[in-house]
């Protein structure tokens, strides 16, 4: 039997493209290029957004 997936918002702000490497100019010693890991702000590296719980008015 398939398994349901579950049915989460993506994140309006990386379109569910959380994290990215930026290679930058400087490398390490072994030659290799540094990267500089950039997470979204909105969503925190998940991709998804959470719901917003209902708010409830009056007393």
């Amino acid at each position: 039997m398939p398994s349901r997936a579950l049915n989460r918002p993506v994140c309006h702000n990386c379109a569910g493209f959380p994290v990215v490497s930026i290679a930058i100019s400087d490398r390490h010693r072994d030659g290799s290029r540094t990267l500089l890991r950039v997470v979204c702000h909105v969503c925190q590296g998940t991709g998804h957004t959470h719901r917003a719980a209902p708010v409830q008015a009056g007393r």
